[in-house]
């Protein structure tokens, strides 16, 4: 798993971390069962406080995308993957709310934010045949 973190950016370390372990997931990059580094040795390799993956993998952990077993260390959720749930569709809409806003601020077609949406999407899903 390759984790770029960007430590100019205004995005928390942990949250960035967050992100790339879910986009893994949605990928195909990262399958269930698989295993995560621990929470030590992924602070070292990425060069990063141990808290900070600490924090990431609580996150992952609470919203069902990991599980962490004693033995067997942090996986990817071996059984499924979280549900969209009224919270999850709540949260979504008041993180896309803004970024929408802005873009039809600064000029942007519904037919352009659309596009950009499904670029987006499409690049994440067809890594998913890349790593098959």
């Amino acid at each position: 798993m390759i984790i770029q973190l960007d430590m100019q950016s205004e995005l928390p370390i942990y949250t960035q971390l967050v992100n790339q372990i879910i986009e893994g997931i949605a990928s195909g990059r990262l399958k269930p069962g698989e295993p995560l580094p621990s929470v030590r040795s992924l602070a070292s390799d990425i060069g990063i406080n141990l808290h900070t993956v600490n924090k990431a993998y609580t996150l992952l952990k609470q919203e069902g995308f990991i599980l962490v077993h004693r033995q067997r260390g942090v996986v990817i959720n071996p059984d499924s993957m979280p549900e969209i749930t009224k919270a999850y569709m709540g949260k979504m809409r008041g993180e896309l709310r803004p970024i929408v806003a802005e873009a039809i601020s600064r000029g942007m077609s519904q037919e352009q934010l659309l596009q950009e949406m499904e670029q987006i999407y499409q690049e994440i899903t067809q890594t998913d045949k890349e790593y098959d």
